[in-house]
Order: structure tokens, then C-alpha cells, then sequence
């Protein structure tokens, strides 16, 4: 008996290792492809030729490899993963400029940013980094921000407590023991139980990328669980953890202040995914020299280079597929009109919720597979952003040069919950973006209006909530004024509707609850659809954010081209050193 035991471990965790470490296919991590840094760009109208490039079936390259839907850094991530290995690829964009929620914005002088708030992992040698810059040919620059990188503020003004975030491996932990005495095991043992459910992530990976019933072998078994750290946590929400290691409210809330990031209040929040978070940040913050819009910027020539192309104004109304359920292309509306591209390979960064119910034809939307995908995931919070444009410098109205991110814990603040993040952009003009987040019903009976122009009752809605924001921004910084104030406007869950297609207004995905980390439904949404030829990419098939929609794109690659591209980013950072080349100021 026990022979046979050994012989059935020894066969899994020999079939495990082939799809760990699976390199059949093309490695588009195969060359360092870096360069020297070129001048940086910063003539709108020269950006714009590469950002903003309107669909014509007469742009729509021939003999095409694949097709992508969206341009979020997961649809572009993937379209630069397959460029480099010598495929044609199309990224159709709805909206007007490419990018997703790495887009910008200006409004009277003044330029915003839309998703990109700070991201972390971006020490040179780390994998993340030489990921990012083999996906740009070293062309994106990073300016590190200033240490602490965040605050946690609670409590009002009468009786306000700020903590710095400080990153560094140990300095975060340290400067906590000084914040607060005599807590000293708890702050070890929550960077412990982090850093334990971070490691466990690859699997998490290698349960998207090994064959169906093989995953599910590992997940009904419970062997998932025992694999993997981070799924013997996942169900553990961030409350339950924080709680059990200190009595202490104040350092509670400075364990959980991140939640904003991923969307899902603390008691709701898997705990998993919060170590991730944390565990991003460990080695620092960075922000791209240039705006968010420098990522897309540096992307695309990747891909015409290859063959392929970028068109925005290009809103995809339909998957097409043959008779054996392969999809072969998509349907393009141009005006009134619909316009076929056809491929033999479809990519959608849509997300699931769009790619489902949206691009489906109704009876495959009824196929079980798809069903139980859906039923499996809920839409993320709807996203609230509000924008302002302030007269003065930024010592005249204190604030940092770089960025900086707060999170301000109130409680009971007017339309916004209990948790709004401010960052301030260095865009040149003083300018202040605030996140939070807001229920997409609130705003609903406003969806078909025009965008520009919802009426007197939406206009006073934004306005109560832009004021009581205001309110709590002149508290924090005093010599922001609202005199100071040049300009204000908020974007609420149904303009993210109209300017990112999410269907909820929700700007991190489809919900980061627990439910969403249980093995089941990590390995039951994967990039590799029911559907022959169609594939998931972005924040939906891994991860939310800037760094959790790449792994997607990776993850999705790794399906696509046979090999584990995770391990091949890895492998290229071992084996790369960063070029010395002259920083242009």
C-alpha cells in the first residue's frame, strides 16, 4: 500500500513540477532588450501620435496573430509579451486614448492621472522591475518617493493621531515599535504571518496554468491548502488576524490601512491578499517619471514593431466564433456600422463581467463552464475620484514634491465610507487626486445620460461630496485653502462606466473578497477560457492594480505560449545586471 502511495505522490508532484517549470515554448524574456534612455517626450501632441491612434479598418494589420480587448496594462502587457516573440497583435480600445486606468487627463492647464497612485517592487534586481523594464525596452523611469511613503491619519482634528509608513524590511516594522510601545511581538508576528502568506502566492499561479482536472485534484483533496500558505490564509480576513495580535485599535488600523488599494473593507478583506499588498511596499514606492500615461507610451512601439497596432475609438460589440465554438474574431462598431477583424486568437482585458455577459452570443452565455465562472465572482466597489486643481506652489500649500499617498480613517464621512486616499502628482501644477469609493446604485438613474451634461440633481450630488472631501482636506493640509482651489470635479462609479467600460463603476475588478481567493475559484478562473481560442487577461485573472494586472498578462502568456513566464522574468533578473546608461534630466 504504501508503494503505491509513493508511486501516486511521486507521479503528482512529478506532473506539478512539469507545468511549474514548463518552457516549451517561445521565451519573450530570452534577450534583454534595455536600452539607453532616450530624451523623454513631453510634447502632448507627439505622445498623442502614439496614445491616441483611431480605429480605420484600414489600420488593421494583415495576417494577424491575435487580438486583444483593451488596452489596461493587462491587454497591453500580454500584446508586448506575444510582440516579443514575433506575433501580430491588435489592441482595440474603446475609449479615446490608450492606456485603461494608466491614462491621464488635463482640465484648464491642470493634468491628472486616473489609476496609477504609487507601485511597489521596483528595486532594480528584483524580478518585478526587470519585468517592467523588458516590457518598456528600459524606457519608463521610476522617481522613488519619499520615506515614510504613506500616513495612516485617525480620528478628528480635536483628537487626531498620524502614523508615517516607513518602507524597508525592517525600518517598517521598527519605526512601528516606536509608534508604539510594548507591541513589539505583535508587529514581529504580523510581519511573520505576512511575509508567510506572500511566499505561498506562487501557487496561486500554478493552480491557473496546470491542466483543469489536475487543479481540481489539488483543490478538492485539500491539497492546495497544505501546498500553499497563502491559501492556508486566504480565508482568514484581515479583521480576524489584526485582532488576535493586539488589543491596541490604533495599530489595528495602521495593520489594515491598505485595504483601499484593493478595494474591500478589513472584516470583508482575505488576509492573503492584504500580505501581498504589504509586502509590495516593503522595499519602497515609486511612481512613473512623466505621469501614468509614460507605461502605455513606452508599450505600444513594442508592439507596431512587431506588426501589430493599438487603435483606440475601437468599442468591441462582439466576440465572433465558428460553428465548434472557437472564437475567430471580433465585431468592431464604427459609427452605426459593425466592422469584422478576424484572428485566429482572442484576448480580453474586459474583464470577466464584460467578456461574459457583454461579448458573448447568448447561448454561450448559458454554457455551464461560463456560468459557474460568473457565479463564482462579484462585482469590486464602485470607484469614487475626485480631482483638484490649486492655485500656488506646492511649498506654498505644503505639500511634497513627490507623491503622497494618505489614508485617513473618520468614520461616517458623508458618501464615502470610512476610508478616502489622497495623493498629490507631480504633473507640474499643484494638483490633489482623492480615491474613495461609492455605491454604483447611488448614481445608476444618471448611466444613459450624457456624459458631459447629467443634470442639475447628479451636479449637486457631486457637489455635496466634493465639499465634505474638501472639508477634511483643509483640515489636514491648512494652507490649502478654499480659496486656493482653481478647480474641482469628481468621477464617480458611472463616469468610470463610461471612460474604463467596467460595468459597476468598479476600478480594481471584480470583488477581492475572501470568496475570491478560496483554491476553488483561483483555479476554476483562469486565463485559458471554456471557449476555444479565447483567453482572460488583467486584473480578473490574478490581481487588482498596476503590478496584479501584469501577473495577469504574465499568467495569461504563460497559457498562450506554452512556458512559465513567471519563472522566465525571474531567470532574467538573475542573469541581468542594470545597464549603465546616462539619466537625461
Amino acid at each position: 500500500m504504501w508503494i503505491t502511495v509513493t508511486i501516486i505522490v511521486a507521479s503528482l508532484i512529478a506532473v506539478i513540477f512539469k507545468y511549474a517549470f514548463r518552457r516549451s515554448g517561445p521565451n519573450p524574456f530570452e534577450i534583454d532588450t534595455r536600452e539607453p534612455l532616450k530624451p523623454m517626450v513631453t510634447v502632448k501632441k507627439e505622445k498623442n501620435k502614439v496614445l491616441k491612434q483611431g480605429f480605420l479598418a484600414s489600420k488593421v494589420p494583415e495576417n494577424l496573430d491575435a487580438i486583444v480587448i483593451g488596452s489596461g496594462i493587462g491587454g497591453l502587457g500580454v500584446a508586448v509579451l506575444l510582440a516579443k516573440v514575433g506575433k501580430r497583435v491588435l489592441v482595440l480600445e474603446q475609449h479615446d486614448r490608450a492606456g485603461g486606468c494608466c491614462h491621464t487627463f488635463s482640465e484648464k492647464g491642470y493634468e491628472f492621472d486616473v489609476g496609477i497612485h504609487y507601485i511597489g517592487d521596483l528595486l532594480e534586481h528584483k524580478p518585478f522591475r526587470c519585468m517592467v523594464d523588458q516590457l518598456t525596452n528600459g524606457q519608463l523611469q521610476w522617481e522613488p518617493l519619499d520615506n515614510p511613503f504613506d500616513h495612516v491619519v485617525l480620528g478628528p482634528p480635536e483628537n487626531r493621531r498620524i502614523y508615517p509608513i516607513y518602507s524597508g524590511t525592517n525600518r517598517f516594522p521598527d519605526e512601528l515599535k516606536k509608534c508604539f510601545p510594548g507591541e513589539g511581538a505583535a508587529i514581529d508576528e504580523y510581519m511573520r504571518l505576512i511575509k508567510k502568506a506572500g511566499r505561498g502566492v506562487w501557487f496561486l499561479a500554478l493552480l491557473k496554468l496546470v491542466p483543469v482536472p489536475l487543479a481540481k485534484f489539488l483543490v478538492y483533496t485539500g491539497l492546495a491548502g497544505r501546498l500553499s500558505s497563502f491559501f492556508r490564509m486566504a480565508s482568514h480576513s484581515v479583521t480576524e488576524v489584526v485582532s488576535e495580535l493586539t488589543e491596541n485599535k490604533d495599530l489595528r488600523a495602521v495593520f489594515s490601512y491598505s485595504f483601499g488599494t484593493y478595494g474591500n473593507m478589513p472584516k470583508d478583506a482575505s488576509f492573503s491578499m492584504h500580505s501581498l499588498l504589504v509586502c509590495h511596499y516593503l522595499t519602497g514606492a515609486w511612481y512613473p517619471k512623466g505621469g501614468a500615461s509614460e507605461i502605455a507610451y513606452h508599450m505600444i512601439p513594442i508592439i507596431e514593431k512587431a506588426g501589430g497596432a493599438v487603435l483606440v475609438r475601437a468599442p468591441v460589440n462582439r466576440i465572433l466564433f465558428n460553428d465548434n465554438k472557437e472564437a475567430i474574431g471580433v465585431s468592431v462598431m464604427k459609427g452605426q456600422e459593425e466592422v469584422h477583424v478576424r484572428a485566429p486568437m482572442v484576448i480580453s482585458d474586459a474583464g470577466i463581467f464584460n467578456t461574459y455577459n457583454q461579448l458573448l452570443p447568448k447561448e454561450l452565455q448559458a454554457m455551464p463552464a461560463i456560468q459557474n465562472q460568473l457565479g463564482m465572482m462579484k462585482h469590486g466597489e464602485g470607484g469614487l475620484s475626485i480631482f483638484l486643481g490649486l492655485t500656488g506652489t506646492k511649498e506654498e500649500l505644503g505639500l511634497k514634491v513627490l507623491p503622497v499617498f494618505y489614508s485617513y480613517i473618520f468614520g461616517g464621512l458623508p458618501g464615502t465610507g470610512d476610508n478616502f486616499q489622497l495623493l498629490q502628482f507631480p504633473t507640474g501644477k499643484s494638483t490633489l487626486s482623492l480615491v474613495s469609493f461609492a455605491k454604483y446604485e447611488w448614481f445608476e438613474d444618471w448611466k444613459n445620460d450624457k456624459v458631459t451634461n447629467r443634470g442639475a440633481e447628479y451636479k449637486n450630488l457631486k457637489e455635496i461630496l466634493c465639499d465634505s472631501i474638501l472639508e477634511v482636506v483643509t483640515s489636514v493640509f491648512p494652507k490649502i485653502t478654499r480659496d486656493k482651489v482653481e478647480y474641482i470635479d469628481a468621477g464617480t462609479p458611472i463616469t468610470n462606466s463610461h471612460y474604463i467600460g467596467c460595468p459597476k463603476g468598479e476600478i480594481y475588478g471584480a470583488d477581492h473578497g475572501i470568496a475570491r481567493f478560496s483554491p476553488e475559484c483561483s483555479a476554476t478562473v483562469r486565463p485559458r477560457t471554456p471557449l476555444k481560442k479565447l483567453y482572460l487577461t488583467g486584473q480578473d485573472v490574478f490581481l487588482c492594480g498596476f503590478a496584479g494586472a501584469l501577473a495577469g498578462a504574465l499568467t495569461c502568456g504563460s497559457a498562450i505560449l506554452h512556458r512559465n513566464l513567471h519563472l522566465d522574468a525571474v531567470a532574467m533578473a538573475n542573469k541581468t545586471k542594470p545597464v549603465n546608461v546616462k539619466k537625461l534630466e
